[in-house]
């Protein structure tokens, strides 16, 4: 089995330089990188990155995932910065989770695991 090191996890958007900023607020943070003028990229975890890539025909097809210590406080630091969660909801008693939709139409769940 080939062993992973490393996670890039794309959202096509329409419009970077747009992206970057609600994507400043969902992080709470500014990008980490900028490698062009195409891409943005956050690091999320020590070897875990998120990216928005200019692709406007493929905006807002992404389905990313999220896992969190403290939904609550993710959700209280959202809305803090202006972004709008779906209300929390648990599933099987395994985790609780919500979502949230980007301006493009690109869905970030996050979630907690019970347990």
């Amino acid at each position: 089995m080939m062993s992973l090191t490393h996670v890039f996890a794309g959202i096509p958007v329409a419009d970077r330089d747009a992206a970057i900023k609600w994507y400043t607020r969902f992080f709470g943070s500014p990008p980490e990188l900028l490698p062009n003028a195409a891409e943005a990229a956050w690091r999320v975890t020590d070897t875990g990155w998120v990216y928005v890539i200019a692709d406007p025909p493929r905006a807002g097809t992404a389905l990313n995932t999220l896992l969190v210590d403290d939904l609550d406080a993710f959700c209280a630091g959202l809305a803090e910065r202006g972004v709008q969660a779906e209300p929390i909801e648990s599933v099987g008693g395994v985790v609780r989770r919500t979502s949230v939709t980007d301006p493009d139409g690109n869905r970030l769940n996050a979630g907690e695991p019970l347990g």
